[in-house]
């Protein structure tokens, strides 16, 4: 089965938001076995909106529409709906009932004969009913393929979608199951990875498709599976995964996005009653921001010194300025002296260190642009490895974040 998704909205066109919308219906339909095929963005302007509905409505099954179901002008989508379903508006009792009373409860302001308007929906369609605003979804159907009109705000349409949207699809439409299988893996481009395991690729069977998902330093491997029996599907996944482990094992970090690297350190750490510290320069503190975005993190993570000048470093970090000075800023020493001195200030079990030259010029480093010192700190030694990142300075960052969590969970899983 096939969805299309339309989002409407300058505000997407401009960039003046990223449409999250999509991501959301698109996860949603995955789940009970809709594949989304196309995704359109367009303006709100009838003209726009009806050639997407017509395209998309010759090439699927279900389309979901986003946005422009508010209650100004420049909101066109009932309007437009009522157009391509030779249709008219009709005020629903229940709708405006609805909105008169969230106005009585929530808004200090009067109620307007505009959001009155909220209640005006094509006489064709079927209400699904907006608990968390004015704006009710819509659904309407046209020979074989469905039209879901839903109100652009995140939380609206994501409660419409959760509680009436996909209960209302998996009633009405038989689909096929889609099983999918992450595996994370580290430390191997994506091109030498392909060379690895091309034989096990080319043979397997040809419901399973792979693809390969390159991120600074780490390759997401994510084989989809389409078919009606679930646990076939189940089965032969399990059967290629172990395959591929035999292959590239040694840079296999997990599966799927729960196993990521970061959860995997975290799991550990608090398993073993380990504690970690970071001490960052170029980075600037986006390795913390990874262990602190993972609920819990107090527990394991006492702290960060982002030292991103050299007096930093010698001040707060307690590097020798005879150090720097012998082997420069961005060199393996720094970068252990600052991992063992953060662990020591902290007083942790473990500690991350960068220092580096991200550009674009080189500072106080004498090393070239993309040049990092990655250091690693442990209870029983304290360890550098320098890497050579590239030229782009995001690109350097990230990947040097990317191989410091890959550096210190296996010195965890080898304590």
């Amino acid at each position: 089965m096939q969805a299309e998704i339309i989002t409407i909205g300058d505000e997407i066109l401009i960039g003046q938001i990223v449409d999250s919308n999509s991501v959301f219906i698109a996860t949603e339909l995955n789940k009970i076995g809709v594949s989304v095929y196309q995704i359109t963005s367009v303006q709100d302007t009838r003209e726009h909106i009806l050639e997407a509905m017509t395209a998309a409505g010759s090439r699927s099954s279900i389309v979901i529409i986003t946005g422009g179901l508010g209650p100004t002008k420049d909101d066109v989508t009932k309007y437009t709906l009522c157009e391509f379903f030779e249709d008219k508006l009709v005020m629903d009792k229940n709708v405006l009932a609805h909105v008169e009373s969230l106005f009585e409860k929530y808004i200090s302001t009067p109620i307007s004969d505009l959001n009155r308007k909220q209640a005006l929906v094509p006489s064709k369609a079927t209400v699904l009913h907006n608990a968390h605003g004015t704006a009710p979804g819509i659904w309407m159907k046209i020979e074989d393929t469905v039209f879901i009109s839903l109100p652009g705000v995140p939380l609206e349409m994501k409660h419409l979608v959760r509680d009436y949207v996909v209960p209302k699809i998996i009633e009405e439409y038989e689909r096929p199951h889609i099983l999918h299988k992450t595996i994370l893996t580290y430390g191997l481009g994506e091109s030498a990875l392909a060379e690895k395991i091309e034989t096990w690729e080319d043979n397997l069977p040809d419901f399973i498709k792979l693809a390969y998902l390159p991120n600074l330093g780490r390759v997401r491997l994510r084989l989809t599976a389409k078919g009606s029996d679930k646990n076939v599907l189940v089965n032969a996944v399990d059967v290629e995964v172990k395959k591929l482990y035999s292959l590239i094992g040694d840079i296999i970090y997990g599966e799927d996005e729960t196993d990521a690297i970061e959860n995997q350190v975290a799991t550990s750490l608090t398993k073993n009653q380990l504690t970690l510290s970071t001490a960052e320069s170029f980075t600037g503190g986006k390795i913390a921001e990874r262990i602190t975005a993972i609920p819990g993190a107090s527990t394991y993570f006492k702290g960060s010194i982002v030292s991103y000048s050299t007096e930093t470093k010698i001040k707060l970090l307690c590097v020798p300025k005879e150090l720097v000075e012998k082997h420069s800023v961005v060199s393996k020493e720094v970068a252990m002296a600052m991992a063992k001195n953060a662990r020591k200030i902290l007083n942790t079990d473990f500690s991350i260190a960068t220092t580096g030259n991200a550009g674009p010029t080189k500072g106080d480093s004498d090393e070239e642009v993309g040049a990092v010192f990655i250091a690693i700190s442990t209870p029983k030694f304290t360890f550098a490895q320098q890497f050579t990142m590239g030229n782009q300075r995001e690109r350097i960052v990230q990947k040097s974040v990317n191989k410091a969590f890959e550096l210190l969970l296996k010195e965890i899983l080898n304590f």
